[in-house]
């Protein structure tokens, strides 16, 4: 139990605004917690929580901590009562909240300042374009310094620019601008995940690039062609479309079409597309030799499959390399789902 000091208000770069409770430090599962995920407005309200409440605070999974619970005995002199937001604590845009979600949304995406370094975060992240030396930090100085305003600005830093900036110098400016290069040579589908279109992930991002092949392709879908994709609703289709009917964003895709980026699925994949493993979803666990865990996740797809971080009885089979999670095997075993070494998963889909 600790006290509820203040409650402030975080901007996702999808624009989602995620309130966070400040507390007085309490020390929980081996580390002291002085800040707690309230995750949305139905949360603060089923707590009805009120400024200097003394509040129930765990950590989900070990690991995040939340507020589950309010000692209103304890109530004497309280504040206020929290009432979520209305305006953007960032930008003051008016907020937003889509039906049938609980989160509310600054719909300012592209001039909220926590949006669009978010956007940049996740455009240079290791499952994106993987640009090393762009940390949030770095990203956040070029962005005060005027250097940064879109993910295509990235492609327009320049050594010396990059070199005079605090912090930086000539070694980290050539570490950026390598890592600029390198990115030109990442696959369409994982450009596609960069973009930031919202609900569009990893593996979503995959099944587009696939299944449109260009960008082009992707730029003219519409919601029918879209939900004819294997799960791609109509949630997805819309935000889709809704992103490439925005000029704006239509004009950074033309500039990073123009700098060199991978826009269209390479012959070699388009080639090697199977439907052998078509109707099976696969865990990998365990490390491999011929091939590393996120080129294994690529073959499956490629051949139809599905790849699932977890076993459960829609398992069809886990492919298993060394050192294989024992929680997993143990669910394997209980399960009765059969373990398949690489070699044999290779021999199945004839590479």
């Amino acid at each position: 139990v600790t006290r509820l000091n203040s409650v402030s208000y975080q901007v996702g770069r999808t624009g989602a605004v995620t309130p966070v409770a400040n507390l007085d430090p309490v020390q929980l599962s081996g580390t002291v917690v002085k800040r707690a995920s309230l995750h949305n407005a139905d949360i603060i309200q089923s707590l009805d929580l009120h400024i200097g409440d003394m509040v129930y605070v765990e950590k989900g999974g070990e690991i995040i901590p939340k507020i589950t619970a309010v000692d209103k005995d304890a109530r004497i002199l309280i504040g206020d009562k929290v009432r979520f937001i209305t305006k953007c604590p960032e930008c003051g845009a008016e907020l937003i909240r889509y039906e049938g979600e609980a989160a509310h949304y600054c719909p300012n995406e592209n001039a909220c300042p926590p949006q669009i370094k978010g956007k940049m975060e996740h455009f240079v992240s290791r499952k994106a374009m993987n640009i090393d030396g762009l940390g949030s930090e770095t990203i956040n100085l070029l962005y005060q310094n005027g250097l940064l305003n879109n993910i295509a600005d990235i492609y327009e830093l320049k050594v010396p620019d990059l070199s005079r900036l605090e912090r930086l110098g000539m070694k980290s400016a050539y570490n950026i601008k390598d890592g600029m290069e390198k990115s030109k040579k990442v696959p369409f589908e994982r450009v596609v995940f960069a973009l930031g279109i919202r609900f569009v992930g990893e593996t979503t991002a995959k099944k587009l690039a696939f299944a449109f092949k260009t960008i082009e392709n992707l730029e003219n879908a519409a919601v029918e062609s879209l939900i004819t994709v294997d799960e791609i609703g109509e949630r997805i289709a819309q935000s889709v479309v809704s992103y490439f009917s925005d000029e704006r964003n239509i004009q950074v895709v033309e500039r990073l079409k123009s700098y060199g980026l991978q826009m269209a699925i390479s012959d070699d994949k388009i080639q090697t597309k199977s439907e052998i493993l078509a109707g099976k979803t696969i865990v990998i666990s365990g490390t491999f030799s011929k091939h590393s865990r996120d080129e294994y996740k690529t073959l499956i797809e490629q051949n139809g499959g599905k790849n699932s971080g977890s076993v459960s009885a829609k398992t069809s089979f886990i492919l298993a390399g060394e050192n294989m999670g024992p929680e997993k095997r143990v669910k394997a075993d209980k399960l009765n789902i059969t373990l398949m070494n690489e070699d044999e998963f290779l021999e199945l889909i004839h590479e």
